[in-house]
């Protein structure tokens, strides 16, 4: 599995030619990321019934899960999916209630029935009330397919030899507006972490005093589709911490000084 290290990762060389050692099908495969970047909301797609859709019905004030797959393919993407899955399970945040999860295929010759039955098997997995409201998955043709893969950064090609399309793995995350927030690479998306970019994504509207805690003290990393520990956060939450301690500590002892003197008075 490719790492956000490797050349199916991030930004394509500007110029020139640039010699990345990956076989022929893989050359222009990989994913670019668009932070901040609008999806086109007004794209239509089809959903699993087969009613057309508009990717904006599925913004409804909630951060959306976005994932580019399609429902045949023989391994990679039921690894994307299995991920998203187990991440989904690991947090407490559900599907309808806190976000939504929107999964689409990127081959325009699949049909509303393969996403029905691969949504019923994930449905099923995830086993929550929300599941079947909030997670869609969704078939499309060619040009509204184009306009949401390339606003994302998402690079696939047809491998004539093998008979199946060449795609990297990832997920994307973005803002109740459409924008894009975060990228998660390769088919582990560790649940803090999506916990942490669904919070932030959503402005501080889900989650505790505890997350934007976390927030404070981890930052997200666009190289590496990961939070790390903001050292210089954590020190300063420390030093804070560490003053109100201090001074909560003398007030105990003022509150506490003229009642002992008192209680000792009167014992004698």
């Amino acid at each position: 599995m490719p790492q956000p290290s490797s050349p199916l990762y991030g930004a394509r060389p500007e110029s020139g030619t640039v010699s990345t050692g990956l076989p022929k099908a893989l050359k222009n495969v990989g994913i670019d990321q668009r932070l901040n970047e609008q999806v086109p909301l007004d794209a239509v797609f089809k959903d699993e019934q087969g009613q057309e859709v508009r990717l904006g019905q599925f913004f409804k004030g909630k951060p959306v899960v976005l994932s580019l797959v399609y429902y045949s393919c023989p391994m990679l993407c039921t690894q994307v999916l299995n991920g998203q899955l187990g991440a989904f399970r690991n947090v407490s945040f559900n599907i309808d209630e806190q976000f939504e999860v929107v999964t689409v295929s990127f081959d325009a010759r699949e049909t509303p029935q393969l996403a029905s039955a691969k949504k019923q098997t994930y449905i099923k997995g995830y086993n929550r009330p929300g599941g079947e409201a909030g997670w869609h998955f969704l078939t499309g043709d060619e040009v509204n397919i184009t306009r949401l893969t390339e606003a994302v950064g998402f690079r696939f090609a047809w491998d004539e030899q093998t008979k199946q399309f060449a795609h990297a793995s990832g997920i994307m995350l973005l803002t109740p507006d459409g924008k894009l927030a975060r990228y998660f690479y390769g088919i582990d998306y560790p649940p803090k972490d999506l916990r942490m970019a669904l919070v932030e994504a959503s402005q501080n509207k889900i989650g505790t005093p505890v997350d934007a805690l976390m927030l404070y003290c981890y930052h997200y990393d666009p190289a590496t589709g990961k939070y790390g520990v903001v050292v210089m956060n954590v020190l300063r939450l420390a030093g804070i911490v560490t003053v109100i301690l201090i001074v909560g500590m003398i007030l105990v002892l003022r509150k506490r000084g003229p009642n002992s003197t008192t209680q000792a008075a009167a014992t004698e």
